[in-house]
């Protein structure tokens, strides 16, 4: 049985989403610690329980997120209770309209692995 997505999480207007958007759903006591751990963060919202980060499509891709985060592709909301609130935006380095609504992939992945205590898949040992 599938849960059908209530909602979508959308870019606010005059961003530009050239790699397409995925989403990382981490639980709202890591959001704020999170936040402020990151060198560049897109764009953020929160849903109640959980935060929500806009990463480029695939950003899944070679990557065991923690199990404590939920991957979510074309960022749909599979069980939301109420709209997500924009926590965070991205500033226009170079004018309107310059700004893409990406977290980079990687750091928040390492971030996140720390703050859930997880090892990276590619720092475990390898078995023969």
């Amino acid at each position: 049985m599938s849960v059908q997505p209530v909602a979508r999480l959308a870019v606010p207007a005059g961003m530009r989403q050239p790699l397409g958007c995925d989403a990382v759903a981490i639980p709202a006591e890591f959001g704020p610690q999170l936040l402020a751990r990151l060198p560049r963060v897109g764009c953020v919202y929160e849903d109640g329980p959980r935060w929500w980060w806009i990463v480029p499509v695939d950003s899944d891709v070679a990557l065991e997120w923690p199990p404590s985060a939920y991957y979510s592709r074309g960022a749909l909301l599979p069980d939301s209770t109420r709209e997500p609130v924009l926590v965070h935006r991205p500033e226009d380095p170079e004018g309107p309209g310059s700004a893409v609504p990406y977290t980079p992939p990687i750091p928040l992945y390492l971030a996140l692995c720390r703050m859930a205590g997880a090892v990276p898949g590619w720092a475990r040992a390898v078995r023969a």
